[in-house]
C-alpha cells in the first residue's frame, strides 16, 4: 500500500455528505439576526409620527378638523334649503298648471249649465234630460265650481256685474234684485260674475241729485 492510499483512508469525514456546498454567514451578521430583505416586525414604527407631533399642533389640527366640518354642515343644509324650495317652486307651479286647465274647461261648459237653468225655469228638464242635466251639474260641482247668485245678496262689484240700477225705499244698501245669469267660480277665483240688476235706497239718489242741483250742475253757493 503506497503512501498515497494511507492519506485517504484517515482523512477524517465530516458530518455533511461529500461534495456539498457549506453554508457561510453573511460577513457583519450576528447570531439570530434577520435575514437582508426581510419584512420588519408588524408595529415597528407605529406611533412614531404621533410621537413627533407636539401637544399644540394637535390642537391646531384639531380645529382645523372642526372648521372643515362646520363648512361642509354649512354647504349641506344650504342645499337641502335650496332643494325644499325647488320642490314647493314645482309643486305651485304644478298646482297652478291644474287651476288653468279646470278653469279652462269649465269655463266652455258655463253656456251649457245657462241652457239647463234656463230649461229648468221653463219646466223642461225631465225624463232622460234631466238625468244628464243632474249628472253634469255633480261633475262640475266635483271639479271645484261654484255657483253663486242669488236675489237679495248685497251688491259685490268683484263678484256681480251690474246691467240695470233702480231704487226703492224698502232696502238700506244696494243689493241684487234679479239674477240675469248666475256666477261661478272656482275657489277664489271667480270663473263668471253674477250679471244682475240691482236696487239701491233712496236716499243714495237723493243726495246724489241735491249735490248736482236736480239738474245734473252742480248749484253756485252765495
Amino acid at each position: 500500500m503506497t503512501s498515497a492510499d494511507h492519506q485517504h483512508e484517515s482523512t477524517p469525514e465530516t458530518g455533511t455528505g461529500a461534495g456539498e456546498p457549506q453554508e457561510t454567514a453573511a460577513p457583519g451578521a450576528t447570531a439570530g439576526s434577520a435575514p437582508e430583505g426581510a419584512a420588519p416586525e408588524a408595529g415597528a414604527g407605529v406611533g412614531d409620527g404621533m410621537a413627533d407631533d407636539t401637544p399644540m399642533e394637535l390642537v391646531a389640527d384639531l380645529a382645523k378638523a372642526q372648521e372643515d366640518v362646520a363648512t361642509l354642515t354649512g354647504d349641506l343644509q344650504r342645499l337641502q334649503a335650496e332643494y325644499v324650495n325647488y320642490k314647493r317652486r314645482v309643486d305651485r307651479d304644478r298646482d297652478l298648471v291644474k287651476q288653468n286647465a279646470t278653469y279652462a274647461a269649465l269655463s266652455a261648459l258655463l253656456p251649457v249649465l245657462d241652457d239647463i237653468d234656463r230649461a229648468r225655469e221653463h219646466g223642461e228638464v225631465e225624463g232622460g234630460f234631466k238625468a244628464v242635466a243632474d249628472s253634469l251639474e255633480r261633475i262640475v260641482a266635483g271639479l271645484g265650481l261654484v255657483r253663486f247668485g242669488e236675489p237679495g245678496d248685497e251688491f259685490d262689484p268683484n263678484l256681480h256685474e251690474a246691467l240695470m240700477h233702480a231704487t226703492s225705499p224698502e232696502v238700506s244698501t244696494t243689493v241684487c234684485q234679479n239674477i240675469v245669469h248666475v256666477g261661478y267660480r272656482i275657489g277664489e277665483r271667480v270663473v263668471r260674475p253674477a250679471r244682475v240688476t240691482v236696487v239701491g235706497p233712496v236716499e243714495e239718489t237723493a243726495a246724489a241729485g241735491s249735490a248736482t242741483g236736480g239738474s245734473g250742475e252742480p248749484q253756485d253757493n252765495q
